[in-house]
């Protein structure tokens, strides 16, 4: 509870508050909360929710985070009482945006609430993505084009699925995995996304599988595109066409069989 006790002594001083007004208002001795404090005791769970309540810091947050290393002021809180998403700056004020690497992308559906784990990463800065939190995600496939296997999405951070707006990019972090898709709508269940790639016919995601939500912001390419198929016929649009015209064909076929 080392970091634990830390954060309620920096959030006592920041406060400019003493320990007998918090003790007064948890309803404790000044003694026992001082104890908190040290280190010498560790609270329970009663007591630990309503000192995250007092200070406004949600008990992840308080048990996991060192919070003298964050402006408070510059913390987006996640619903359901999850983890914080900090809003790190480097030494000039940039905004420090994560990248997560290609090889680790399943890795961030288990860290993406773990400090440490989004502390390690390495992270790049863009002078005109100020306002907001940011990540850099890694995409791939064929159902958004013109993002190749090499690219990486910059998505800012949707705090409530009521920002989403039809039309607009978003990556969805689900349990499932990462997809990026164009947002079509959604109901009280899931939200219906599609694919720019016509071949691919659009689906729901479950709400209840969602874990974040990253509207597009700008994307970083590795590999130089050039003018696609310039002069040339669209190989891979003609293969995808005829595919989905065969798929057409069998619906048909079997629509048929059954009448």
């Amino acid at each position: 509870m080392s970091v634990f006790s830390d954060n309620i002594r920096f959030l006592r001083h920041k406060k400019s508050l003493s320990q007998q007004s918090i003790a007064d208002n948890l309803g404790i001795s000044r003694v026992r909360y001082a104890k908190y404090e040290d280190g010498r005791s560790e609270p329970p769970f009663d007591v630990l929710l309503n000192i995250s309540k007092y200070f406004s810091i949600s008990i992840d947050l308080m048990l996991t985070l060192d919070l003298r290393k964050y402006p408070l002021e510059d913390i987006i809180k996640l619903p359901d009482n999850r983890i914080v998403l900090p809003i790190l700056v480097d030494e000039s004020g940039e905004n420090k945006i994560e990248i997560i690497p290609h090889k680790a992308s399943m890795g961030y559906l288990e860290g993406y609430s773990d400090p440490e784990y989004i502390e390690s990463l390495q992270h790049m800065s863009l002078p005109f993505l100020r306002n907001g939190k940011y990540r850099a995600f890694p995409v791939g496939g064929d159902s958004m084009p013109p993002y190749n296997d090499r690219t990486f999405i910059i998505g800012k951070y949707v705090e409530s699925k009521d920002d989403l707006k039809v039309g607009k990019t978003y990556l969805f972090i689900t349990r499932e995995g990462m997809t990026y898709k164009r947002y079509v709508g959604k109901d009280e269940n899931g939200t219906l996304v599609s694919a720019d790639n016509s071949f691919y016919s659009p689906y729901e995601i479950e709400w209840s599988s969602v874990m974040e939500i990253w509207e597009y912001e700008c994307s970083v390419n590795r590999d130089e595109l050039g003018l696609w198929n310039f002069g040339q016929p669209d190989i891979q649009g003609m293969f995808l066409s005829l595919k989905k015209d065969i798929q057409i064909l069998k619906d048909q076929l079997n629509s048929n069989d059954k009448k």
